[in-house]
């Protein structure tokens, strides 16, 4: 008998979870990714539709905090620190907030995103940056909410909110040529110690061509300031190699001057595996 309602059962919940219905959202969730310069600007939020209903002044009040959208609060997230009206507004990801009214829109980035439409309790510490801008009246009209980034240049952008026949723009600027001579003058400059210690790293793991592997770590181990200062996981991995090329005294040698590092960060796993090391090659 248990056995027959426990089968009974089964067939139930499987035909519960087959039942289930499927229907569009109403206001279906949309992200946007964009690259503008060399930021990457993402946008996650809801999209109601107007289907005939009024939206500015009725629909969406005027006067009145909007959450910019339905359901969770819309949410864009920066890359990079961007510049609005001459003031920085640091990257991270902030919930887009809105006050529309008829002859002006003000506009705010709310450092909490953790919001089903607006806060319940409203902080005013948690206004990154806010502005007003005047609303532009448009000649088409637009049925579904739309938050978009247009008129895109290497430096600039703007962050577009369009709904029935009125959109508020607001311009943001971002540190594309900071970013790009930041990233020329990395290049131009050759590799750094780190590049070459995972060149080492790479060759000595898959079996590579290990005179190649030891000329890269003596580069990485060659740019620290002074001796003192060579990190210690570069002088492992230079002990390694020498050990595998056959030169257990070079190896012993490398092997205490890393220990000697080791010791002083307080680095117990490679104070055990240079002694280790130490120990094995020292047999004969």
């Amino acid at each position: 008998m248990r056995k027959i309602i426990f089968v009974l059962a089964m067939i139930i919940a499987n035909f519960t979870i087959e039942a289930q219905v499927k229907t569009p959202a109403p206001s279906p969730k949309s992200t946007l990714n964009q690259v503008v310069g060399l930021t990457d600007v993402t946008i996650e939020y809801s999209r109601p539709s107007a289907k005939g209903r009024p939206v500015f002044g009725d629909l969406v009040p005027f006067g009145k905090l909007w959450r910019t959208g339905a359901n969770q609060n819309s949410m864009i997230t920066f890359s990079e620190d961007v510049v609005i009206k001459g003031a920085t507004l640091k990257k991270g990801k902030y919930a887009i907030f809105t006050t529309p009214k008829a002859d002006m829109w003000e506009i705010i980035f709310y450092t909490d995103t953790d919001n089903w439409g607006t806060p319940e309790n409203w902080d005013e510490n948690k206004v990154a940056y806010k502005t007003n801008v005047d609303p532009i009246a448009l000649g088409n009209n637009v049925e579904t909410f739309t938050i978009a980034i247009n008129n895109l240049t290497n430096d600039s952008a703007t962050l577009d909110i369009s709904w029935e026949k009125t959109m508020a723009s607001i311009k943001f600027e971002v540190p594309t040529q900071k970013a790009a001579m930041a990233s020329i003058n990395k290049v131009l400059a050759g590799p750094t110690a780190g590049d070459y210690f995972s060149s080492a790293q790479y060759l000595y793991q898959s079996e590579g061509d290990l005179n190649k592997a030891l000329e890269y770590v003596n580069k990485a181990v060659s740019m620290a300031k002074s001796p003192e200062e060579v990190p210690f996981w570069h002088l492992r991995l230079k002990s390694l190699i020498q050990a595998k090329m056959g030169n257990k005294s070079g190896a012993i040698e490398t092997a205490r001057l890393s220990l000697a590092g080791a010791e002083k960060a307080n680095n117990g796993d490679y104070v055990k595996m240079n002694n280790d090391s130490i120990k094995e090659w020292s047999k004969k």
